[in-house]
C-alpha cells in the first residue's frame, strides 16, 4: 500500500512510495522503500549523515581499518584486474581516466602502470593518501559533489559500485557528465536490486542509500544526458554495468522518468 515518505524520488521527482524492508541485512531497524511510479529504491529516513560516515566511518565499519591493511590490497588488486578487462577495449591508445571512488588507489594505479593519465575522487582520507603515498596516485580527497575538475576532460570515467552510496545520484551523473569529453565513456557498475543470489533479507544495508535495476539506471543516465551504449549483468546476477555515452539530444526532465510496471517487477522480486 503506498505510503508518504521525506525524500522524494531522486529519478522521478515521486513521493507515493511502497515498503519492501523495515530491517538491514544485520537485523537493525532500516526502512526501505519504493517508488511506485519509477521503481527506485531507496532508504527513507537516512540511516546517516553521508558526509562524514564516508569520510570518517565507512572503512572502518566495513574494514574495520581506516587504512587499507594488506589483506585489502590483495583483494583490491584482484579487483582491479578483473575491472580492467571490462574496459581493455576502451584502453587501446593512451587515456585521461578518472576513477570516482578510487580507495586505496589498486585499479588507478593499474591504469598509469599501463600509460594511462589517472585521477582518482575518494572521500576517506585514510585510502586516499595510503594510494598517492603508495601508487603516486593524482586523487582528490573528498565526495564526488565537492571535487572540483575542469570540464570535457576525461576521455573514461568510473565509478564502481559508488553510485548507490550517494545521497543525490542524479546530481553525481550530472556532474560526471560535464567532465566527460563529448566522445567520451562512462562506466557505471552498481549491486543489481533484481539479484536472486542472495536472500532477499540480505539485500539493504545501511552504506547503500539506493538500489538500481536496469530500468531505472538507464532512465537516470537519459536524465542526466547520456546514452547507454551496453549493459552487462555478473554471472550470478548480483552486479549491473553499464557502459554510458554522453547524448547529443536534449535530455528528459525528471518528471517524464516515470517507469510504467517497474515498481511491481521489483516488488515481486524482492518481497518473494
Amino acid at each position: 500500500m503506498p505510503l508518504s515518505c521525506s525524500i522524494p524520488c531522486n529519478l522521478c521527482g515521486g513521493k507515493d512510495v511502497a515498503p519492501l524492508s523495515e530491517k538491514s541485512r544485520t537485523g537493525k531497524p532500516l526502512r526501505t522503500v519504493i517508488c511506485a511510479a519509477c521503481g527506485l529504491v531507496w532508504t527513507d529516513p537516512r540511516p546517516h549523515d553521508a558526509d562524514q560516515f564516508y569520510r570518517e566511518h565507512y572503512r572502518v565499519a566495513y574494514k574495520n581499518a581506516y587504512r587499507p591493511r594488506m589483506k585489502h590490497v590483495l583483494r583490491a588488486g584482484k579487483v582491479a584486474l578483473s575491472r580492467l578487462e571490462k574496459i581493455r577495449s576502451l584502453l587501446s591508445s593512451p587515456k585521461t581516466v578518472l576513477d570516482v571512488g578510487s580507495g586505496g588507489g589498486e585499479f588507478a594505479y593499474l591504469l598509469a602502470s599501463l600509460g594511462h593519465r589517472v585521477t582518482g575522487i575518494e572521500p576517506n582520507r585514510g585510502y586516499a593518501e595510503y594510494a598517492v603515498t603508495h601508487y603516486g596516485i593524482t586523487a582528490q580527497i573528498g565526495l564526488v559533489q565537492d571535487s572540483v575538475l575542469p570540464p570535457d576532460t576525461f576521455d573514461v570515467i568510473t565509478i564502481w559500485h559508488v553510485l548507490e552510496h550517494l545521497e543525490d545520484p542524479r546530481a553525481a551523473l550530472e556532474r560526471l557528465h560535464s567532465w566527460l569529453k563529448p566522445d567520451g565513456v562512462l562506466i557505471v557498475e552498481v549491486p543489481n536490486v533484481e539479484a536472486t543470489c542472495q536472500s532477499p533479507k540480505s539485500t539493504f544495508h545501511e552504506a547503500h542509500l539506493y538500489n538500481f535495476n536496469v530500468a531505472t539506471l538507464r532512465r537516470l543516465a537519459t536524465i542526466t544526458g547520456f546514452d547507454e551504449a551496453s549493459h552487462a549483468l555478473s554471472s550470478d546476477g548480483g552486479n549491473l554495468t553499464m557502459r554510458l555515452t554522453r547524448s547529443h539530444s536534449h535530455p528528459d526532465p525528471p518528471h517524464e522518468a516515470a517507469i510504467p510496471g517497474n515498481c511491481k517487477r521489483i516488488f515481486a522480486i524482492v518481497r518473494e
